[in-house]
């Protein structure tokens, strides 16, 4: 062990002892380094931002008033995620929700694979929200474990949030704790208090579930984009503000999408879109836009604004999904105040 290691590792235990006798600035300074993580584990588990701030604060609080029963037998990482997650699985059991089907006639258009396309997911998903890249710094080039199976980015980008939704909230933390963190198995067994055989069996059928409504990571793009790709989004934001619906559908994948959660509507493919683009078009008349660059769930996106008098009121969110070939999807949030996280103005 290095010098500074040694010295990190005391301070650490000197500080653990001081939140034990009730210090709680000692308990502030002990958690800090792992309240980022923390929440974005809690969001992939739970989808939505909201429900998320609230159950780290239970962590928290809940990590506060057991910090006595801490004996040191893991680290204190661990311990802090098995309260995190055990924490996301009672709020899921008394939730109980569900994703809503898709309208029939987007379900239809699904290519003949039987994969999902993954901005249908996203689509079905009603309490679904964007995550602000804002607090990712410090996050996306931290090193998962050694038997995690996605990289940090991809596995913060909405269509691997939104598939988490369809497994079984046992299921869905197996997968997150091993794949995307890289826990072993016998460290996941003991956080849920289940046994590794189980464990193992819940990680098998959440990856078959998984691998349909996730793209092969090959065809995913996510922060930062090359400069090639990185054109491609200005100049579909650019023509998206201009209302040139045949310049924005001319930039789409041939599959692509085009999502409004909580809205179960989506519209796949460039004849749909295109119809529906001229149909919104029509009814927002004569209110213009623009649009403001931002990043949510480490892909592209863009703040929107409509005008309103002399100035123009922040409306909702597009987050963009960048393919090799072309945008592959459009996911619009309104913003209800959901981007006061984003640190952009409520107003230009």
């Amino acid at each position: 062990m290095s010098e500074l290691s040694w010295q990190q590792e005391r301070l650490e235990h000197n500080r653990l002892a001081r939140a034990q006798r009730g210090d709680e600035e000692a308990f502030e300074q002990l958690t800090a380094p792992y309240r980022r993580e923390l929440q974005l584990h809690c969001y992939r588990i739970l989808g939505s931002l909201q429900d998320t701030e609230d159950l780290l604060q239970e962590t928290l609080l809940a990590a506060w008033r057991g910090l006595e029963q801490f004996e040191g037998r893991s680290s204190l990482r661990s311990w802090l995620y098995t309260i995190a997650t055990n924490r996301c699985l009672n709020a899921l059991r008394a939730g109980a929700r569900r994703p809503q089907a898709a309208p029939a006639s987007a379900a239809a258009t699904r290519p003949a694979t039987g994969r999902s396309h993954p901005s249908e997911s996203v689509a079905e998903i009603a309490w679904l929200e964007p995550y602000p890249d804002l607090l990712l710094e410090g996050l996306v080039d931290t090193a998962p474990g050694p038997e995690a199976r996605y990289e940090a980015k991809e596995s913060i980008a909405l269509a691997f949030v939104s598939g988490l939704q369809y497994l079984a909230p046992r299921q869905r933390a197996v997968l997150v704790l091993r794949d995307v963190l890289g826990f072993h198995a016998e460290e996941v067994a003991e956080m849920l208090g289940a046994s590794p055989a189980s464990v193992n069996s819940a990680l098998q059928r959440a990856r078959t579930t998984m691998d349909g409504r996730v793209p092969p990571r090959h065809e995913r793009l996510s922060l930062p984009l090359s400069a090639e790709h990185g054109d491609l989004v200005s100049r579909f934001a650019d023509a998206f503000e201009r209302d040139d619906v045949d310049a924005v559908v001319a930039l789409l994948t041939e599959d692509a999408v085009v999502s409004m959660p909580p809205q179960p509507e989506w519209h796949q493919g460039r004849a749909d879109i295109r119809r529906f683009l001229h149909d919104r078009h029509r009814r927002r008349k004569p209110r213009a836009w623009r649009f403001l660059a931002t990043a949510a769930n480490a892909q592209p996106a863009f703040a929107y604004y409509l005008q309103d008098g002399d100035g123009w009121e922040r409306a909702g969110l597009f987050v963009v999904g960048v393919r090799a070939d072309g945008i592959e999807s459009v996911t619009r949030f309104h913003d209800d105040g959901l981007l006061d996280r984003f640190g952009v103005p409520s107003r230009l």
